[in-house]
C-alpha cells in the first residue's frame, strides 16, 4: 500500500475546553483558509473542527504528511508543535480508518450515538472538496464512513433511546400522548433546555406550541424561532387550561405553580390529563402536584434515571455497532490494498490496446481498402483478443491478492507480472 493514511486530533478526552478553543481550525477550513495545503508531502487532506474535537485526516507517503500536517496546524493558530502534542492521538492506516468510522457513527462522541458529529462530517467533507484537497482515498474512505454510520443506525439500537434530558422529557410525553400532532404545548422559560424541549415537541408534531416568560422579549423570541406563539407570564393559568404538555425550566427561585393553582386549572380541563415536565433547579412546581387526579409531574430526577437506562442500552447496542465498525475497516483496508495492483493493470491493458492498434493498422494496410462492416468485425475480434490474453495475468494478481494469509504473495505477483511483460 504506497499510500499512507494519518488522523491526527484532539478531542473532549484528551483537551479540555481552552485547548480546544486555541487549537481549533472552523476558521481555516475554507479554499482561501485551508490550513492543511496539498502538495509535496501531502497527497489529501480534511478538517473537521467542532466544540469537541479537531481532527486532522492526511493521505501521503511515509510518516511526512503526517508531520507536515502538525507543522501546518499548530502555525495556523500561531503556536508550536510542541504546545499542541502533549494532547494528541494520532493513528495510522488501519487505526485512523476505525477511528473515522467510530466518529461518523457517534461511537467517540461525549453523548453516544448522536446525530450532529455525522452533518458535522458531512460538511468538513463538503469543504475539502471545495478546497480540492479530497482525492481518490479521502473520496472513498469518507463515502465509507457514512454507510458506516448509516449501518450503525440501522442496524443497532445505538441511537434510538433519549439520553438528554430535553429529549427524555419529550420522550415521556409521546408515551402519555399517543397523537401529539392533537395536543398543545406550553413552555415556561426562554433558556437553553427549555428551547431544546421546545424543538424536540415540534419534531415529535406537537399541535401548538407557546411560550411564556417573565421577560417577554425574550418568550417572542423564541417563539418566533419555534413558528409558536408568546403569552403573557401573567396569564400563565388561563394559558394552561387548554394545554396538555407543560415543560418548566425557569430560574426562579421558589416553585410557580403550586396544587391549589392545578386544582382551578384541572376543574376548568373537566380533568382532562395533563402532562409537566419540571426541568428547573431549583424546582418549578410543587411536588404536591403530582397528587392530583389525571396529573403526571416528572421532575429532573426522574428523566435522570430515565436517561441514565438510556445510556446503559445504548452502551450495550455499541459492541454491535463496534463489532460493524470492525468489519467494514478490514473491507477498507482490503480495497486500500487493492491499489497495488491498479498501476499494474492499467499498463497492462494499455499496453495491450497499443498492440491491438499497431497490428490492426498493419492488417488493414495489407487488405487495401475494406468496408466498414469487415473494419468494425476486425477492431472487435482485436479487442476481443487482447482481452483474453490480458485476462490471466490480471486474474493471477487478482488470486494472490486476496490470499490473505500472506500478503507479500500480491507484491511478487504483481512484480513477476511487470517482469513477463516487460511493463516499466
Amino acid at each position: 500500500m504506497n499510500s499512507t493514511i494519518h488522523l491526527i486530533g484532539i478531542n473532549h478526552r484528551t483537551a479540555a475546553v481552552e485547548v480546544r478553543e486555541k487549537f481549533a481550525l472552523t476558521n481555516f477550513c475554507s479554499p482561501e483558509t485551508w490550513a492543511i495545503p496539498t502538495g509535496g508531502d501531502i497527497g489529501e487532506s480534511l478538517i473537521l473542527s467542532t466544540c469537541n474535537r479537531v481532527e486532522v485526516l492526511v493521505v501521503g507517503e511515509g510518516d511526512r504528511p503526517r508531520i507536515r500536517a502538525l507543522e501546518y496546524w499548530a502555525k495556523a493558530r500561531g503556536k508550536s508543535v510542541d504546545e499542541l502534542e502533549p494532547y494528541l492521538y494520532q493513528y495510522r492506516n488501519d487505526e485512523a480508518i476505525r477511528h473515522l468510522f467510530n466518529v461518523a457513527s457517534s461511537l467517540d462522541s461525549l453523548v453516544l450515538g448522536e446525530p450532529q458529529i455525522l452533518g458535522q462530517l458531512k460538511a468538513a467533507y463538503r469543504k475539502a472538496t471545495q478546497s480540492h484537497s479530497a482525492g481518490t482515498i479521502i473520496n472513498r474512505l469518507l463515502h465509507k464512513a457514512f454507510s458506516v454510520a448509516k449501518r450503525v443506525r440501522s442496524e443497532t439500537g445505538v441511537a434510538s433511546s433519549a439520553v438528554s434530558i430535553s429529549y427524555a422529557a419529550v420522550e415521556l410525553a409521546k408515551q402519555i400522548f399517543d397523537d401529539m400532532g392533537s395536543h398543545n404545548a406550553l413552555i415556561i422559560g426562554a433558556g437553553e433546555m427549555a428551547e431544546l424541549a421546545a424543538l424536540h415537541l415540534r419534531q415529535a408534531g406537537v399541535k401548538r406550541i407557546r411560550v411564556s416568560n417573565r421577560t417577554f422579549a425574550r418568550a417572542e423570541e423564541l417563539a418566533h424561532r419555534l413558528g409558536g406563539e408568546a403569552v403573557p407570564f401573567e396569564q400563565l393559568f388561563s394559558h394552561l387550561v387548554d394545554t396538555d404538555i407543560v415543560i418548566s425550566s425557569t430560574g426562579a427561585p421558589d416553585a410557580i405553580i403550586h396544587e391549589k393553582d392545578m386544582k382551578d386549572v384541572m376543574k376548568k380541563r373537566k380533568h382532562r390529563p395533563m402532562f409537566l415536565i419540571d426541568i428547573a433547579m431549583p424546582r418549578d412546581i410543587a411536588p404536591s402536584v403530582n397528587t392530583l387526579d389525571n396529573v403526571y409531574l416528572y421532575d429532573i430526577d426522574d428523566l435522570k434515571e430515565v436517561v441514565e437506562e438510556h445510556i446503559a442500552e445504548r452502551r450495550k447496542e455499541a459492541v454491535r455497532a463496534r463489532a460493524i465498525v470492525d468489519e467494514e475497516t478490514l473491507a477498507f483496508h482490503q480495497w486500500m490494498e487493492s491499489l497495488t495492483l491498479q498501476p499494474t493493470i492499467v499498463a497492462l491493458v494499455e499496453r495491450g490496446q497499443r498492440i491491438m492498434e499497431e497490428e490492426l493498422a498493419k492488417t488493414l494496410h495489407r487488405l487495401g481498402p475494406v468496408d466498414e462492416h469487415t473494419r468494425e468485425a476486425l477492431e472487435i475480434m482485436a479487442s476481443s483478443l487482447v482481452r483474453r490474453f490480458n485476462h490471466e495475468p490480471i486474474s493471477f494478481m487478482k488470486d494472490r491478492f486476496h490470499e490473505a494469509d500472506n500478503p507479500e504473495y500480491t507484491l511478487q505477483a504483481v512484480d513477476t507480472v511487470r517482469r513477463v511483460f516487460n511493463l516499466k
